[in-house]
């Protein structure tokens, strides 16, 4: 199972603020299931949704 990537947020963001999240919940809103992951590698916050097996 993969995932789309949609947009991408640093992990330092200011304390209080959680712009990935916002981000995903506008998705959500707009009827995609966004979700937000952790990339341990690059140290940001993923906004993804599940991939079609068409792409």
């Amino acid at each position: 199972m993969g995932a789309k990537v949609l947009e991408r947020f640093p992990a330092g963001a200011p304390r209080g603020s959680w712009p990935a999240e916002e981000c995903a919940a506008a998705h959500r809103a707009a009827g995609e299931p966004a979700s937000v992951v952790m990339d341990l590698e690059s140290d940001a916050f993923l906004v993804v949704v599940p991939a079609h097996d068409e792409e």
